[in-house]
């Protein structure tokens, strides 16, 4: 057993080594996926964005993880500033804010897809306008023409193909080979204003902390006015107070720790096997009923004695219906076949016919051959499945 041990101890420390070498050596890959969590210091997260959030909106924003449905079902508001960033909304959410506006506030929605209805109840349709690896966000007013910004990561493309008249156009997309697209728009709604922009990628970290793209990004929300704003995040994540939690946070330690408790597992399953006594092998008892089922059969058989084996055949029958059935067996006629075939199910010409081979085994006088025996028996098994 010491050295089974030693063994899987030198095998463990040798495993441990390795993946300590790899996880040292490992690159770390960057994550381009477009997440826009507030949490995320990936290129395409909103951590910077967060961050800055409070002194673009001079301490008057306010984030919130409720769906616009429940958090303005909950309170009445006076006009205020709304901002959605890449936010999955239902129906309900969209014309809560919608009704908002109406009354007086005034949205940003910086999403490269909104649903269509809600988008037809603006006043324009989104698209894909480009497909350039690169091109320029700008706005229009001449008072911003020197602040732009460069999207030369996996731009979205996308813009308005449609826009009502009434509809004025704030930025738009701008590249070498291609007409300059919409996608920055200003509709008047009710006493507000929607804003919408169909290239959120801007607020990515990747893009904010390249110089002069904080600029770009000071212009697009100094349209709105100076008030209370609410940020209806997707998820702000509070820290968890699970003991476990540096841990687990540290891809190192806890790729670690999972290697010890499978270590630790191996180690009690290999040593618990080693000191389990052994079970001892019992035979079960042998049953000798069906043994001795089959040798009185063997025994009538080779006596020929049918007439009899037909008799008890039918009386335990009869008893099985009396018993499971509760049918009354005293006389076996026509009011006995129906109830019978009533509670079995089965013809009653296979009821009938085995009723006649009953009452054959039952006459002492009648003349009874094997195969009479034989279709009795599969009758009346057949009778009682």
């Amino acid at each position: 057993m010491k050295k089974t041990f030693k063994i899987y101890a030198v095998i463990f420390i040798v495993v441990m080594v390795i993946l300590a070498l790899l996880e040292v050596n490992k690159k770390e890959t960057t994550n381009w996926r477009k997440n826009f969590d507030i949490n995320e210091k990936s290129p395409f997260g909103l951590f910077v964005f967060n961050n800055e959030a409070k002194d673009l909106f001079k301490n008057n924003l306010k984030k919130t993880e409720q769906a616009p449905y429940e958090y303005y079902s909950q309170r009445k508001k006076a006009p205020h500033n709304i901002i959605v960033i890449e936010k999955d909304l239902d129906k309900e959410s969209w014309k809560k804010i919608l009704d908002q506006v109406s009354n007086g506030s005034d949205a940003m929605i910086l999403m490269s897809r909104v649903p269509k209805d809600i988008s037809d109840s603006i006043g324009y349709h989104s698209a894909d306008i480009s497909f350039a690896e690169e091109n320029v966000l700008k706005l229009t007013d001449k008072t911003y023409q020197n602040d732009f910004i460069k999207l030369d990561k996996f731009p979205s493309g996308r813009g308005f193909s449609y826009i009502n008249p009434k509809v004025e156009v704030l930025g738009k997309t701008v590249e070498k080979n291609n007409s300059d697209q919409a996608n920055f728009i200003k509709v008047s709604f009710g006493k507000g204003t929607i804003y919408v922009h169909s290239e959120p990628l801007f607020l990515t970290n990747y893009y904010l902390l390249k110089p002069g793209s904080l600029k770009y990004t000071q212009d697009v929300f100094s349209y709105l006015q100076d008030r209370e704003t609410i940020w209806f995040v997707e998820n702000d994540t509070k820290v968890s107070r699970f003991f476990m939690r540096f841990v687990l946070s540290n891809p190192a330690l806890k790729y670690a720790w999972w290697v010890f408790l499978g270590g630790l597992v191996l180690f009690i399953f290999f040593n618990a096997k080693r000191k389990q006594r052994i079970v001892p092998v019992e035979e079960p008892l042998k049953n000798s009923s069906v043994d001795f089922v089959k040798s009185i059969g063997n025994l009538y058989l080779q006596e020929g004695n049918f007439h009899d084996m037909m008799a008890k055949k039918a009386q335990y029958f009869l008893n099985k219906i009396r018993m499971d059935l509760l049918i009354d067996t005293q006389n076996l006629d026509a009011e006995f076949a129906k109830k019978l075939h009533l509670k079995t199910g089965k013809p009653i010409e296979m009821i009938d016919e085995a009723i006649d081979l009953i009452r054959k085994g039952q006459d002492p006088y009648a003349g009874v051959m094997k195969e009479d025996l034989v279709r009795m028996n599969k009758l009346l098994d057949e009778i009682l499945k």
